[in-house]
């Protein structure tokens, strides 16, 4: 894992150099964030809107889940770690921690399925195989496909506490390595079920309500809809200055603005 790691980040790096060439500035900084691959796409736009007020700055975002994200900014390789669940584990204690957004996980189907809701125990007992067919929730029979992230991904591990709590993900779940994917997944399968930020949902794919509860962000911010978790961003050791003025952008109102007009829910 740790050589996967280093090899992924070290390519990662040769990029980041290259952009640091073709941005002609001898004073450019490259500041370094990996992990979630929930806020990637948010953190590569809002890098992209600094990067356009400070030409001496080069951010490299790169994703692989928010346990790569927290290996990666521990071991000190890159400044910022990302990642996205409910409880960050005890080896990055030491480090700086800050809460930039918050996020729902959706469950999705097919936009064909007729399902319109579901409740927390249906869906544990889905997710866990005691449930493997459709018409058990009221639906035309059917097998259905459980269609989950991999170990190691934030959004796997927030489903989980949440919906399984300590309960196991059954063991014919097929695995997906982003929300894209997944939403890409449930997209094509007509029996298929997954999860994925709310900030991923489109019209490819049709939203179950929980428990007679809309996965929207209103309903997250007003504690009505349950499944959501905070984006951490993890600070590595003796972090520089110019990686602390690129998080104090992100908890800028103009960045907050960015992300609450883009899916996610800003934390100002």
């Amino acid at each position: 894992m740790v050589s996967l790691l280093k090899r992924g980040l070290l390519i990662a790096f040769i990029i980041s150099i290259y952009l640091f060439i073709t941005r002609g500035s001898k004073t450019a900084t490259i500041i370094r964030l990996a992990g979630s691959t929930a806020f990637q796409p948010f953190a590569e736009k809002l890098a992209d809107v600094y990067m356009d007020k400070n030409e001496s700055a080069v951010i490299d975002v790169q994703g692989g889940g928010s346990a790569l994200g927290i290996m990666a900014v521990n071991q000190g390789i890159v400044d910022i770690g990302m990642a996205d669940m409910l409880q960050l584990p005890r080896v990055v204690s030491h480090l700086t921690k800050v809460v930039c957004a918050r996020d729902g996980i959706a469950v999705i189907v097919h936009k064909d399925n007729p399902i319109e809701n579901i409740s927390k125990k249906q869906l544990q007992d889905i997710f866990t195989g005691k449930i493997t067919n459709w018409q058990k929730v009221g639906v035309s029979p059917a097998p259905l496909r459980v269609i989950s992230r991999e170990d190691g991904s934030g959004t796997r591990k927030s489903f989980d506490q949440i919906v399984l709590k300590k309960n196991k993900l059954t063991i014919n779940a097929m695995y997906q390595d982003s929300n894209g994917t997944i939403r890409e997944a449930v997209k094509s399968d007509e029996n298929a079920i997954g999860y994925i930020s709310i900030g991923f949902i489109n019209s490819s794919v049709k939203t179950v309500d929980i428990d007679g509860i809309n996965a929207t962000n209103e309903n997250v911010k007003n504690g009505k809809y349950t499944l959501a978790r905070p984006i951490y961003l993890i600070l590595k050791k003796d972090i520089g200055q110019d990686a602390r003025q690129f998080i104090d952008f992100l908890l800028s109102n103009e960045a907050q603005t960015i992300i609450s007009k883009n899916g996610l829910i800003p934390v100002k």
